[in-house]
Order: C-alpha cells, then structure tokens, then sequence
C-alpha cells in the first residue's frame, strides 16, 4: 500500500534542487555578518568599553584577562579593552587607527576600570558566555565572539524554520529580513549584549506559537528553541527580560485555547516567565524603572513640556533600527538612501500583514504598541531626559521585531502575498541599503568621514592585520547578503503560494475585522 500518488519525477527534480538551492541561504547569511564583524574595530559598538571590561572579566577576577583592584567595583583589564574606542569615538572624521597597538594580553599594559559589569549590574550569562572565547591576542578575540553571536542567531532560526509549521516559515523569513537593516546587523556582528536581546526576541515568540500548535518531537524542539531564546534574552539585558515576558504573553494570546491540554502546555511558558523575572530582579539595570536612565536636564516644573516634546518625537526611536538613527556610538550617519529602503520595507510589509488582522492578532498587537509607546515615555519621563538624550532606538528593536512578526502572522484562511514585482522591489531595497550601510561603516573606521569615494583601500588608515582588504570585505558582503535576500524571497513567496494558514488566531471569533 502507499499513502498517496507518486510525485511526478519532474516535480520531485524541482523539489530536490530548491532544498539544494535553500540550504546556501544561512551560509550566505553567515557570510554576510562575517563581513559585519570585520566592518568595525574593537569597541565600535555603543559603551563597548563597558561591555568588553565585563566580558574580560566574567569569570575568575584574578586571570590574565583581569586583574582585581582593591574596590569590588573596580578590575584593571588590557589597555585595548578599556581604551580601545574612547579616542574615536563621537568624532565621525576620526578613524580607528588612534587605537592603542598592544592587543595582548601584557599585564604591562592593564589600566584600572570602574566600567564593567563587576557588581551585577547586568546579567551574567551573555559576558559569562563570551568569556570563554577569551584568548591572547584580543583582536581575535574579539572577531570571534562576534562571529559566534552571528552562528547562534543563524542556528536558532534554521532550527525554527525546520521545526516550525510550514504556515510559520515566511512569517519568520520576512520578520528578519526586513527588521536587520541596518542596526541589527549591526548589532548581530558586534560585541553588543543587544545582540543576544534581538536573537532571543526574534526566536522566542514564534517558537512558543509553534510549540502550541505542533505535537510530538516538533514540540520538543520548539520547546527548546523557546527555552534557548528566553535565556539568552533575559540573560543578556535585564530590559530584554521583560520584553521576553511580553513576548510570552502574546504567544499566549495567539495561540490560547480553552482547553485542559492547553492549560498543561502552558506551564512551560509559565517558567520561562518566572526565570525571565529572576534574570530582570537579579539585574542592577532594573534600578531603570525608578531612576531612568542617565541625569536628565528637566526641572519639576518642565516636566509638562518634556512629555509634550518626548510624545511628538518618541517615533523617531521607532524608526531609528532602519538608519534614521546613527550606528556605532550613535557616530555614524547613514545615507537616507539607507532609511528609504529599509524603513519602507517595513512600512509596506506591516501594513501589508495588517490588511488580515483577527481579535486576538488586534490584542498581540496592541499590547506590544503600547508598550513601544508607553515604556520609552515613562524611562524619558523618570530620567528627566529628552529624545535622544538616553534611550536609543537598540533598546526598542526587539520589541520593533515582536510587533512586525506578529503583524505578518496569517490569519483564517489567508495568506501573506505579494506579487513578483512587489517581492522584487522589496528585495532590491533591503539588498541597497545593506550595501550603502556596509560601506558607510566601513569607511567611518577605515579613514573617517572626512574621506570619500567608492574605493575603501584608497588611503587606509585602519584595517583588520588580514588578508582580505576593506573593499573585497564590502564586496563579498554585499553579494553574500543579495544571495541570502534573493533565496529567502524566493520562498518565503513560494510558501504563500502552497501551504493555507492554521485557524487559531481567529479562533475567538467567526468574523474577521476588516
């Protein structure tokens, strides 16, 4: 007996040369955030001297790496880690050969450092981790944590878009290729605990949906995926363990059932909530919420006019992921050809998603809405700082994913679709402005911004001691990034094309909303 009709061979043929041409997809996408990890010195990304003390000295105080002082709150670490960005940072037209030339680990060279993590001021298990790539020479050490941040986004999502429903799949392709650009890639090739944030709320929300609506090993997969993401998130930044709750609570939404199974389901992300509040209690960032964050400059008496400046210009934070902010230090402008393509993108796809909106979708979205409203206001407001002043748009990208992924979810029997065109003209925007992005940040560090021009190794003033020159790393970026875009398009179209969407996200009620 046989469970059906043999596929015809010429099918079977165009199947097995699409899985072939697929599975190339996270080898460019790892290729292309290679090219990130090398598009910018030791401490390009914002408070790096922080981050990178912290990460030194993770684990033993009394190593190589780091040294104790005689205050708790204090470590002498290498000059490179410490110093490494302070004499280019917040000068655009400066570049990175101002760095100190002894990357080694030289106790010759340790300063004494209060920036640093040595109290608990974040979570330990994003430094903790990183510690162990920790080695003599710290370029490479740096470049290889960064490319190990790259590998575990890359593992969590194929791992999800083989365990996931196949009506999950394009909603998970499109979410992140059109929330990356540029801050996120970015972030993803950097030393940034941010980093470990946008992996693990971009994973954790879709992973518990499929986790709701799969059985068997399926399940247990998703569980674990689910499991992998929430940690890393609430182990990276205590914001992001509040965002992982969030995001927790709208897997619960969209996939609520009132049923006793559903209820047995739930417990596990019941615990993931209750480890993700420990993570955030345990964290002294979470001070946050009743000090904000820096000194601000507004008196009692301006506060009226500080919230009616924070509420017109709070959705510049929004924005800011797709270039309208600057990267790095908040030191390196982007093009608005950058901006263009990859914040209309996002505009076209949300609203797109929302043509197909659903009770409990409307409820996901709203809370998250809210949220990216509310939660920046009340930081600006408590701190007594304006926009622009403290919070920056990094720490808002996760929940900008958790808001465009939700918004892309499928609803009743409909689906995501675009034309060829539309899918063409989508692509070609992302692929553009990663290009001009790459190429903007590389040049800011080779040679400042005070140089211009096509060529980036005309007049280097800074590189990586590789074989590879600035240029050939934006080229081979470049083409490695189209690749990836051009695949994953290809199918998330062809997924939209053959597979009808699951019920439950309106399952509360018979009738749609628009």
């Amino acid at each position: 007996m046989t469970d059906g009709p043999e596929p015809l061979p010429g099918t079977r043929a165009r199947s097995g040369r699409r899985f072939r041409v697929l599975i190339l997809a996270p080898v460019f996408a790892l290729i292309a955030l290679v090219a990130w990890s090398l598009a910018s010195p030791i401490g390009a990304s914002p408070d790096d001297d922080f981050h990178l003390a912290s990460i030194w000295c993770a684990n033993a105080a009394d190593t190589a790496a780091c040294k104790p002082a005689s205050n708790p709150a204090e470590r002498f670490v290498p000059e490179a880690v410490h110093r490494a960005p302070l004499c280019y940072r917040f000068h655009d037209d400066i570049s990175a050969a101002c760095q100190a030339t002894d990357f080694s680990l030289n106790p010759a060279t340790k300063v004494l450092t209060d920036r640093g993590s040595f109290t608990g001021s974040y979570p330990p298990v994003y430094y903790a981790t990183m510690s162990l790539f920790v080695g003599n020479d710290i370029e490479v050490s740096v470049v290889v944590m960064r490319i190990v941040n790259g590998i575990l986004f890359l593992a969590l999502t194929t791992a999800l878009f083989l365990l996931l429903p196949r009506t999950r799949r394009a909603t998970l392709v499109w979410t992140w290729l059109i929330t990356t650009v540029p801050l996120g890639l970015f972030l993803l090739g950097s030393n940034n605990p941010s980093a470990w944030a946008i992996i693990g709320m971009g994973s954790l929300w879709i992973a518990l949906l499929g986790f709701f609506e799969t059985v068997g090993r399926q399940r247990v997969g998703l569980g674990v995926v689910a499991t992998i993401a929430a940690i890393m998130a609430a182990g990276a930044r205590a914001d992001a363990a509040i965002y992982a709750i969030i995001s927790i609570v709208v897997a619960v939404v969209l996939a609520f059932r009132p049923e006793r199974a559903f209820l047995r389901l739930a417990v596990l992300p019941l615990v993931l909530a209750v480890a993700c509040v420990l993570f955030y209690l345990g964290s002294g960032q979470s001070s946050v919420a009743t000090t904000g964050l820096g000194t601000g400059s507004a008196t009692p008496p301006g506060l009226g006019a500080l919230l009616t400046y924070n509420l017109q210009h709070v959705q510049s934070l929004w924005v800011g992921s797709f270039g309208v902010w600057s990267l790095g230090w908040v030191d390196t402008p982007m093009p608005p050809i950058v901006w263009f393509g990859a914040a209309g993108s996002v505009l076209v796809m949300v609203f797109a998603g929302l043509a197909h909106i659903s009770r409990r979708k409307l409820i996901a979205l709203g809370i998250v809405g809210l949220v990216l409203w509310l939660l920046p206001l009340y930081v600006l407001e408590v701190g007594r700082t304006f926009v622009g002043d403290s919070v920056q748009p990094r720490y808002l990208l996760p929940l900008i994913i958790l808001f465009v992924g939700i918004a892309l979810l499928p609803v009743g029997n409909r689906t995501l679709r675009f034309s060829r065109l539309q899918s063409v003209i989508v692509a070609a925007a992302l692929i553009v402005a990663q290009s001009v992005a790459l190429h903007e940040n590389i040049r800011r560090y080779v040679t400042g911004l005070d140089v211009s021009g096509l060529n980036l190794d005309r007049v280097i003033e800074w590189w990586w001691p590789i074989a590879i020159s600035p240029m050939g790393v934006w080229i081979v970026g470049t083409i490695a990034f189209a690749a990836a875009v051009v695949i994953l398009v290809r199918e998330a179209s062809r997924l939209a094309q053959t597979t009808a969407p699951m019920v439950s996200l309106s399952s509360w009620s018979s009738s749609e909303i628009g």
